[in-house]
């Protein structure tokens, strides 16, 4: 425990892998606990077809590979062990990594947020395999196919439009007949014709065979009530929350648990940054997320040169 590292980044994927990649050519030797699921949800994406650069499209799990060597090569060192805990009372900072202590002058946090999931029956088994959580990255591989939405927020109205660009038909599913969705969403996905909305509907359990998702089973919450519907593609669209727990209140968090900026990519605690999905909640892609991550460790590094070298 006893050497003080410059710079610890908890969590990995493109905020992250940037951010090492930055602060390891500006010598500040990053420390990376990369987390047991490194990569992040862009893990759960099978082609990456809007992040300029790859007129071919990548991988999501090959472009976390890429960056990752690439921010290897300049010196970060990354360990794929979980953050517990973090002790911001006072400087230098402690990291827990089971049960491991660690000491850094600065720290940026990069755990991003992940997409909450309904958790029905055959549900894992079809993740990336017709079940997503993000109808921007995977919207395109359903062409002409019928494909599911579940939720009733703005985001819930926001995918099912969207996908309409692609599927022939979309089934907009919520479990009551009130939806949170602003009257603007909500009227933009009612008034389109390929939308049909099901309510007072809940995913019983998905059907898939040796190709992927086929569908689901349909249960009615008020009486139980079941039907099948079939569906080559399901997006779910219940929220995403974000991973700040290990925080344990030390940063200051908007009411949903993302954290605030308050000084460029500063938190609320001196010499702790944060970028990535962990912050935002407005555009939540690979390219603004590496950006982020980018202006952490320029910041980070700028903020060691005043306060602690």
């Amino acid at each position: 425990m006893g050497e003080v590292r410059n710079v610890v980044i908890i969590g990995s994927g493109p905020a992250g892998y940037t951010a090492g990649l930055y602060s390891a050519r500006a010598m500040l030797e990053p420390l990376m606990f990369a987390g047991y699921m490194s990569g992040g949800q862009l893990m759960l994406t099978s082609d990456i077809e809007n992040f300029p650069g790859y007129p071919e499209g990548i991988g999501g799990p090959e472009m976390m590979m890429q960056l990752r060597s690439q921010a290897e090569r300049f010196g970060l060192e990354v360990q794929d062990r979980n953050v517990e805990s973090v002790d911001l009372s006072k400087r230098p900072y402690k990291v827990t990594v089971e049960g491991e202590e660690f000491l850094t002058h600065s720290i940026i946090i990069s755990t991003g947020a992940e997409s909450i999931w309904l958790n029905a029956p055959g549900e894992a088994e079809q993740k990336g395999r017709g079940i997503s959580t993000c109808a921007t990255c995977d919207g395109a591989f359903f062409k002409n196919e019928e494909v599911l939405v579940i939720g009733g927020g703005d985001s819930a109205c926001e995918e099912a439009t969207f996908l309409t660009r692609f599927a022939s038909k979309v089934t907009l599913i919520h479990r009551r007949d009130v939806f949170k969705a602003s009257n603007i969403m909500y009227d933009r996905a009612a008034n389109n014709d390929k939308i049909e909305i099901r309510t007072f509907r809940q995913v019983k359990e998905w059907k898939a065979d040796e190709n992927g998702l086929t569908g689901a089973v349909l249960e009615d919450p008020r009486d139980g009530s079941t039907e099948e519907i079939s569906a080559a593609g399901a997006f779910i669209a219940i929220g995403h929350k974000p991973i700040t727990a290990f925080l344990g209140d030390q940063i200051e968090t908007d009411e949903n648990g993302y954290i605030v900026h308050k000084n460029h990519t500063m938190t609320s605690v001196e010499g702790v940054f944060a970028a990535g999905d962990v912050v935002d909640t407005r555009y939540k892609q690979a390219i603004t997320a590496a950006g982020m991550g980018c202006q952490a460790a320029m910041d980070a590094e700028k903020w060691l040169e005043e306060y602690v070298h």
